[in-house]
């Protein structure tokens, strides 16, 4: 996890509340740092496994095997190996990146993300192939953390990896939710929507889940491999109605769409033997934040944690809230943290680069000119806002004047979605590097 001193950027070094705002931001994620997410839910007793009020002899099974997918792949893995030893047989690890990673006693394989790449295929045939070798008499512990839709694929026959490309890669551009993308993505995939339980042959399957989804649904939670898809053929076909993806969606993908789904319905007599538990998520790590701003001597508040729609609209409702809570002591009396969680989504105009994160903090940037005693902070908790290396940036109300002097007009950058070199020239990008978690962003609004 990262130290707080990750964090600093140009304003936080100069805010005499810098130091503190670090802190806040290095509490909530270490609270959702994924081997204690794991720790927290799973421990052993002799011979028995405890997993969130179940108890699995494990004498009684004849392999035990692992299969770890997503961003925070490693650590949850990591924690396991460390609770269940040489109990394990065997085990396979999909992640992102794989550089800086300590001995492991199973492979780890790296997966392409955010668009799913050769490796992901590669990835997904291997989780295929391993999951199949486990049977009734086995156990097979899953660790699913956000990513994993992309990370791992094993696209249903007649569709290639390239038509799934590009219908990512639209979806994304147009701004959809990532509840909107998956519901795609588990009719076209056979590890998802269920499938990598159905793939188990009959094994007791145990899924332990960070969540980077709104409102944890489980089916949503990397297209949600071992959970049952509660949604149809016509809810998917509705989301590229929705925003009008009709053309450039390949011929492949339409067929696949109206032929018999890959996913598993609810009620399915196989989920009998799956249990799926959210070990992580993003109301934890916003609680953390809270009792840390608590310390820190800022009144806090939570606000909500379903934050979603288009970063721009949701940057006027921050800005908004937190100019009235600087004038007005509500929600809460100076100084005051208050929390937004949610995942909000951008429309791409133009041609710049940035991510959601650095979108709305731009889109604030006007609205909180010159206003005196806040700060406005968003962070990705993975680390990584869209296809950047930053995680979020800081607005405050001296923002607009430091960017005038050097030539930088916020709405120019808005208008091209190049929020990322605004922030850089400013030197207020967050890059404390990845995180190695993900449950959604967070968005910190400040009052001094």
């Amino acid at each position: 996890m990262p130290a707080p001193a990750a964090f600093l950027t140009a304003s936080l070094r100069e805010s005499p509340q810098g130091a503190a705002v670090t802190r806040i931001l290095a509490a909530a994620l270490e609270a959702v740092e994924p081997g204690r997410a794991v720790r927290r839910f799973t421990r052993v007793e002799g011979d028995r496994l405890l997993v969130a009020g179940r108890t699995y002899p494990l004498s009684a099974f004849g392999r035990i095997g692992l299969l770890a997918a997503g961003k925070a792949a490693v650590p949850m893995a990591a924690a396991l190996v460390d609770l269940l030893g040489e109990r394990l047989h065997s085990g396979l690890v999909i992640t992102k990146q794989t550089a800086r990673i300590p001995p492991f006693p199973f492979p780890i394989l790296e997966g392409d993300h955010p668009l799913p790449g050769s490796r992901s295929l590669q990835a997904g045939e291997r989780a295929v192939a391993f999951v199949s070798t486990h049977g009734p008499q086995d156990l097979l512990v899953c660790l699913i953390s956000g990513g994993g839709s992309a990370l791992m694929t094993a696209p249903v026959e007649g569709v290639p990896l390239a038509d799934l490309q590009t219908l990512t890669e639209s979806l994304l551009a147009c701004g959809a939710r990532i509840d909107e993308i998956n519901t795609l993505r588990r009719r076209l995939d056979r590890v998802k929507g269920g499938g990598l339980a159905k793939l188990a042959g009959g094994a007791t399957v145990v899924s332990l889940i960070l969540s980077d989804v709104v409102g944890n649904p489980l089916e949503a939670i990397a297209s949600g491999p071992t959970a049952p898809d509660p949604t149809s053929a016509a809810e998917a076909r509705a989301v590229l109605s929705k925003y009008r993806l009709g053309h450039p969606i390949p011929a492949s993908i339409q067929q696949a769409l109206g032929a018999a789904p890959a996913s598993l319905r609810p009620g399915d007599p196989l989920f009998e033997r799956v249990q799926n538990v959210i070990v992580g998520s993003n109301l934890l790590a916003a609680r953390a934040a809270l009792g840390q701003a608590a310390v820190e001597g800022f009144h806090p508040y939570l606000v909500r944690i379903d934050l979603q729609g288009e970063a721009r609209e949701s940057a006027f409702e921050l800005a908004t809230l937190l100019r009235q809570a600087w004038q007005t002591g509500e929600p809460a009396a100076r100084p005051a943290c208050l929390i937004v969680g949610g995942e909000t989504t951008v429309t791409l105009q133009g041609k710049g680069k940035g991510g959601r994160n650095t979108e709305l903090a731009l889109a604030a940037v006007t609205d909180l000119a010159d206003f005196p005693g806040v700060m406005l902070v968003t962070l990705a908790s993975d680390g990584e806002d869209g296809p950047t290396d930053a995680a979020g940036a800081v607005v405050t109300g001296a923002t607009f004047r430091r960017a005038a002097r050097l030539g930088l007009h916020p709405v120019e950058h808005l208008n091209r979605n190049d929020s990322y070199a605004f922030f850089a020239a400013l030197g207020d990008l967050l890059k404390p590097g990845p995180t190695g978690t993900n449950v959604n962003d967070l968005n910190f609004l400040f009052t001094f």
